[in-house]
């Protein structure tokens, strides 16, 4: 199965997913989108896939989204897209795509569900949260 992530290697969680595919056996294409940047048909399709609106997909800590006035009332899609092509820092991550489907992976197990096969275990977060068990099960 083929899986891509779009990936800012500055992120624990999106460190946590990457980690979480390569362990269950996965050579995932890797896309740092913070270096490509992103297309509007490209967020477009990714949040169409992943059922999110731009809105949902905004990050709002430790980005500009506060200072660009992204937050106030009525700011649009349209906008927001237009700020996120020009800043790829505003889209939330990490972003898996398999063809189980799309999501934004937040937290870093709901990759998990895009998988076939989970990692052996047992696998902890960055944090040390346990991810899987000595006994290859999910943790709720």
């Amino acid at each position: 199965m083929r899986v891509v992530i779009y990936h800012n290697p500055e992120c624990g969680t999106s460190r946590n997913v990457l980690t979480i595919i390569e362990a269950a056996g996965y050579s995932p294409v890797v896309i740092d989108y913070l270096k490509t940047g992103w297309s509007r048909a490209q967020l477009l399709g990714l949040f169409a896939a992943a059922d999110l609106s731009a809105r949902d997909a905004l990050r709002v800590s430790k980005s500009p989204a506060e200072a660009l006035g992204l937050l106030e009332e009525g700011v649009t899609d349209e906008q927001l897209l237009d700020a996120m092509i020009a800043h790829p820092l505003l889209v939330n991550r990490p972003i898996v795509c398999t063809a189980k489907g799309v999501k934004l992976c937040r937290p870093s197990e709901t990759v998990l569900d895009l998988l076939d096969r989970l990692p052996p275990g047992p696998l902890f977060k960055e944090d040390g949260g346990l991810i899987i068990d000595a006994d290859g099960h999910r943790v709720a």
